[in-house]
């Protein structure tokens, strides 16, 4: 039995995940080492959006990016870490368009209109990457509020509420507003309740004016 075969067997259920990543700062690469890396990492996007976390193999990911079963081995260990980058990349991706993107996500719109545009965009995230951080979520439930991800949006969001509401406690009700957004509530919504993203945007933006209906 071969390597890929004999790592794919243990991996019956989703890829062993312990702490949500921390965003530490990347170490420089050279241009081909980052080509290789873009090309690994949107390849194995591809796998997990087409057939979920489970179905990533170094071979597949090797096959799919054209880079060498080798190199995707030295570059990422196994398929956990190479998960865990997935994750990475695309929190770096996201922390970049809320921070310093265009409006009305990034800086430059009304405060209302960015956390419209955050939580939007939010719902958009967990949506892409839910197998993934479902998998994180069932190995360490706690573990999501002491990530650096998780911190950046808190951080993120309460700013944003502190704008809007002056005085306010921000700081709790930036965790009760990112609340909904664990990995098992956004499962529960949008895979056994089967609720689209624009349902769950516009359910997000009416829980915010609840008190202000008739």
């Amino acid at each position: 039995m071969s390597t890929e075969n004999t790592r794919a067997g243990q991996r019956a259920t989703a890829p062993p995940l312990g702490l949500l990543p921390t965003l530490d700062a990347p170490a420089p690469e050279r241009a081909d080492a980052a080509r290789n890396r873009r090309r690994i990492l949107d390849a194995a996007a591809r796998i997990v959006a087409e057939k979920g976390p489970d179905a990533v193999t170094m071979n597949q990911v090797a096959h799919a990016s054209g880079i060498g079963v080798g190199t995707v081995y030295r570059r990422f260990g196994d398929v956990s870490q190479l998960l865990w980058a997935l994750l990475d990349d695309r929190e770096r991706q996201f922390q970049e368009a809320y921070m310093s993107g265009p409006p009305p996500l990034g800086p430059g719109a009304p405060t209302a209109e960015r956390l419209d545009a955050f939580l939007d965009a939010l719902v958009d995230r967990v949506a892409e990457q839910r197998a993934i951080l479902l998998a994180a979520h069932s190995a360490a439930p706690r573990a999501r509020y002491h990530s650096g991800a998780y911190r950046v949006m808190h951080t993120h969001v309460a700013l944003l509420i502190g704008q809007l509401r002056p005085g306010s406690d921000g700081a709790l009700l930036a965790h009760l507003l990112l609340a909904p957004f664990s990995p098992d509530v956004m499962h529960h919504l949008t895979v056994e309740q089967e609720l689209s993203g624009a349902r769950l945007k516009a359910g997000v933006r009416e829980l915010l004016t609840l008190r202000d209906s008739p």
